[in-house]
This record gives C-alpha cells, sequence and structure tokens, in this order.
C-alpha cells in the first residue's frame, strides 16, 4: 500500500471505452485544493512546505479508502508484459516512529519477493490528521540485486534533507483534486489526481464497488501514468501502469 510511482497495494475493470472518457473528464482538475477545515488549510502541490502541526496527528489510521489496523496483511501479486511475477506481503506493523518533522508515523513493513526471493524490502511511515487525511512520510527501503548487494538510495524522511510530506488518501476525496504523494526533489515527487468515485474494480480477492479511481504521475519520470483503485474497508486493491511500463498490481488476499 505504499505511495508513490514505485508503490504496490491492474485489468482494470473500468472499460476500455469509459477509461478515456474518465482521463478527458477528469484529467485537468485544478492544481490546488483547499478544502475548509482542513489541519492544513491546504494540501500541497510539488514542492510546497507541508507546514504539519504534530498535534494534528495520530497513527490510528481509519480513513475508509486508506484504513491501516494493527495487524493487517495485504498479499499482492506483481506482474508485467515481460512475464515477470512478483509477490508482495504489506504488515500494518505496532511500531511507530517519529520523523523529522515532528510527527509520528505508524511503520508498516512491505516485503516484495521474485521467485521465494526478498528483492525489495520497505518500511513506509504514515499518519492520519484530524480531519481523516492519511499522509506519507517517506520511507526505509532497501533493494536487493540477484548477488546479494543492497541498496538504499531511494530511502527518505519527511523533514530530513529538505523532503517532506505528502497525502496518501484524502478524507473526502473529489473528482479533479490534486496532491502530492511525497516530496524529496528529484527523487521521490509523485502527484495524484482524482479521477472519479462510486468506479468498480475486480481482482482475485473479489469484485469491489464504491471504488475510487486515481492516476499518479511524476515529473521525475514524466513518460509513466499509473491508475490506482482504493476500495473501502481494504484501501489499494488494484494498480495498473498504462503509459511507461506495464505493471499491474492485483490484490490476492486481505487480512486484519
Amino acid at each position: 500500500m505504499r505511495s508513490g510511482a514505485r508503490a504496490r497495494v491492474g485489468a482494470a475493470a473500468v472499460t476500455a471505452a469509459l477509461l478515456p472518457a474518465l482521463l478527458v473528464a477528469c484529467g485537468g482538475g485544478s492544481d490546488k485544493s483547499s478544502p475548509a477545515g482542513s489541519a492544513t488549510d491546504t494540501f500541497p502541490q510539488a514542492s510546497e512546505p507541508a507546514n504539519l502541526n504534530p498535534a494534528n496527528f495520530t497513527t490510528q489510521i481509519d480513513n475508509p479508502y486508506f484504513p491501516l489496523p494493527v495487524g493487517a496483511h495485504w498479499h499482492i501479486r506483481v506482474t508485467d508484459q515481460e512475464g515477470t511475477v512478483q509477490n508482495e506481503v504489506i504488515t500494518v506493523t505496532g511500531k511507530t516512529k517519529k520523523m523529522g518533522d515532528g510527527v509520528t508515523a505508524r511503520v508498516v513493513h512491505d516485503v516484495v519477493s521474485e521467485g521465494g526471493r526478498p528483492v525489495e524490502i520497505t518500511d513506509d511511515w504514515y499518519a492520519q490528521d484530524g480531519d481523516g487525511n492519511v499522509w506519507y512520510f517517506g520511507e526505509d527501503t532497501t533493494e536487493i540485486s540477484g548477488s546479494g548487494q543492497r541498496d538504499t538510495s531511494g530511502s527518505f524522511e519527511a523533514g530530513v534533507n529538505g523532503a517532506d510530506a505528502g497525502i496518501a488518501m484524502l478524507a473526502h476525496p473529489t473528482p479533479g483534486q490534486t496532491y502530492r504523494e511525497e516530496y524529496y526533489a528529484g527523487h521521490a515527487e509523485d502527484r495524484s489526481r482524482v479521477l472519479g468515485l462510486d468506479q468498480q474494480a475486480q481482482v482475485p480477492f473479489g469484485h469491489f464497488r464504491d471504488v475510487v479511481l486515481t492516476e499518479d504521475y511524476s515529473p521525475v519520470e514524466p513518460n509513466v501514468l499509473e491508475l490506482k483503485f482504493y476500495a473501502p474497508g481494504i484501501g489499494q486493491v488494484l494498480a495498473q501502469t498504462v503509459s511507461g511500463g506495464s505493471e499491474r498490481e492485483a490484490l490476492l488476499g486481505y487480512t486484519k
């Protein structure tokens, strides 16, 4: 359930005829969102500082489209057109971590395996503000090569070395809303736009209605576009890269 371009948690259930219409109708949303009563008054765009108040946050994350109850597990299958198959297991731990910006975040453990061998191990950090928006505060990630070499260059933490937090899921998503998911200049600049509500998604774990559909993109990888589907009570059930790749992420199982 990681945020950003490498997030994993799609044949999308939106039909081929409907999908282009959604992209045209919702793709031109405003670059600013200023919801009344937000704990931050505005959702950050691009490099804008989040200016978060740690007192407004909790590690008890119950946003219906991005719930992170302690002990929950997601099992995801990741595939692409080249035939690569990866398995991913995401677990909400009982651990918390105080971030560089002062917010205490929930630690979510993510292991991606290929052929039974771990290829990426990550701790992601999330917290929820007083309005129910879920924020993403970065990751401690290690990529493991076939020879066993480890690469931690993708790691970043909000409040450290210019990195900042972003939105993982809005409390009240509305088509056209935009927000950044993360910010670490030149490394992690993923952004998201809400395309629609009340969508459907079909994955091995089941068929879902009332799904939120977003598109993710980044100036760091301008040719990459990913669609994500979030089901109430579970979170992200489906993701499909539709430009700049072919990765499909489908939910196989979920337990609380």
